[in-house]
C-alpha cells in the first residue's frame, strides 16, 4: 500500500551562506559558525521544545530546496572523487535524490526567546544555505554514534585540506567571530573537485561579503573580500 506523505516546513535556517557555493560539504566540519533555527508561526509554542535544552546536539531534517525540481539520478558524481567517478545515489549524500531531503547533526548553542519570533534555536556546525526549509528536528543521542563505522569511498579523502592564506588587511574586513569559520571553510576546498584551473578566481558569499580566492596546488590564497 502506498501513502503519499505531504511535508511542510516547521522552520527555516538563518545562516551566513546566501548560496550553495562555499557551504561546508558536511555538518559539523565548521563548528565555530553559528546559525539560527526560526520556527514558522504555527510551531512556535515553547511546549514543543520542552526538554530539548537537556540535549547537546540535534538532528535537522531539511529540504534541498534549490534542487527540488531537478529530479533524481540513480548514479551521481561525488565531488571528492573528482567528479569523474559515478556512485549509486544511495551511497552518497548528493542532493539529487528521489525525495530531496538532507540530514545534518548540529550542536545546540542556546535556545533563546525572541519577542517576535518566539523560541529560536542557535546551533553550531550547520551546513545549510540561508532560508533552507526544515521539516523536523530530533535530539541526537549517544546511540547515534558509531566510531567503528566504515565510510566507503569517503575514507579516501579523509583529512584532505588546503593551506589558506588571507592577507591581514583583507581579513580585517571580516568580524573576528567569523574569521575561524572562514578559514575552516576555505581549508576544505569549496571548489568543485573537477576544477583545477590555477588561474581561475573563484568567489562565494559569506555573511554579507564576497570572498574571492585562487588555488594553486594545495595552497589557497584569498585575493579580495568585497
Amino acid at each position: 500500500m502506498t501513502t503519499d506523505l505531504k511535508l511542510r516546513p516547521i522552520a527555516h535556517i538563518r545562516s551566513v551562506f546566501p548560496s550553495k557555493f562555499g557551504i561546508p560539504r558536511q555538518s559539523g566540519l565548521t563548528e565555530t559558525l553559528k546559525s539560527e533555527i526560526v520556527f514558522e508561526e504555527e510551531f512556535r509554542s515553547p511546549q514543543a521544545l520542552r526538554g530539548l535544552s537537556d540535549f547537546s546536539h540535534l538532528w535537522i531534517i531539511w529540504g534541498f530546496s534549490e534542487n527540488a525540481e531537478r529530479g533524481w539520478s540513480p548514479t551521481v558524481r561525488p565531488p571528492r572523487l573528482g567528479g569523474n567517478q559515478r556512485m549509486g545515489v544511495f551511497a552518497t549524500r548528493s542532493p539529487f535524490r528521489p525525495n530531496p531531503l538532507g540530514l545534518s547533526s548540529v550542536k545546540i548553542e542556546a535556545i533563546k526567546k525572541d519577542p517576535v519570533l518566539g523560541s529560536v534555536i542557535s546551533v553550531c556546525g550547520a551546513d545549510l544555505m540561508d532560508g533552507t526549509p526544515i521539516y523536523d528536528l530530533k535530539p541526537y543521542i549517544p546511540a547515534d554514534c558509531h566510531p567503528e563505522a566504515v565510510c566507503g569511498f569517503a575514507d579516501q579523502t579523509r583529512g584532505y585540506s588546503l593551506a589558506v592564506t588571507i592577507p591581514p588587511l583583507l581579513l580585517s574586513k571580516i568580524p573576528q567571530a567569523l574569521q575561524d569559520g572562514l578559514f575552516s571553510i576555505l581549508s576544505q576546498d569549496p571548489r568543485p573537485s573537477y576544477q583545477e584551473d590555477s588561474d581561475r578566481i573563484y568567489g562565494f558569499g559569506f555573511a554579507g561579503f564576497e570572498i574571492k580566492f585562487r588555488v594553486v596546488g594545495k595552497d589557497l590564497e584569498v585575493v579580495d573580500i568585497i
